[in-house]
């Protein structure tokens, strides 16, 4: 099985609603394909928005790298410099009738 690439991607927008997003494959063994919203969230936002259909990720920064999201586990260090992002949920309206 191949594995899932650590290489960061870069942000884009949805071709929706335009909203700044980034999607890459997050994990080694068994990876998930996220597309996450760029817009930091505060901690009492995680907890409004965190579902069990919809995560919150680690987004690494860093000025010589390439974003790149991190899971969240149990022991992800309360004091994390790196922004918290939620995944994207499109809020544009459909445009099929299908």
């Amino acid at each position: 099985m191949a594995r899932a690439s650590r290489k960061g991607s870069s942000p884009a927008r949805c071709p929706s609603c335009s909203a700044p997003t980034l999607t890459q494959w997050v994990g080694d063994t068994a990876a998930v394909q996220v597309t996450a919203d760029l817009t930091p969230l505060t901690p009492t936002q995680q907890t409004q928005l965190r579902t069990p259909n919809r995560l919150i990720w680690c987004l690494v920064t860093g000025e010589h790298r390439p974003l790149r999201l991190r899971w969240i586990h149990a022991w992800h260090p309360p004091n994390c410099p790196h922004p918290h992002v939620t995944d994207h949920q499109c809020t544009a309206q459909p445009t099929t009738l299908f």
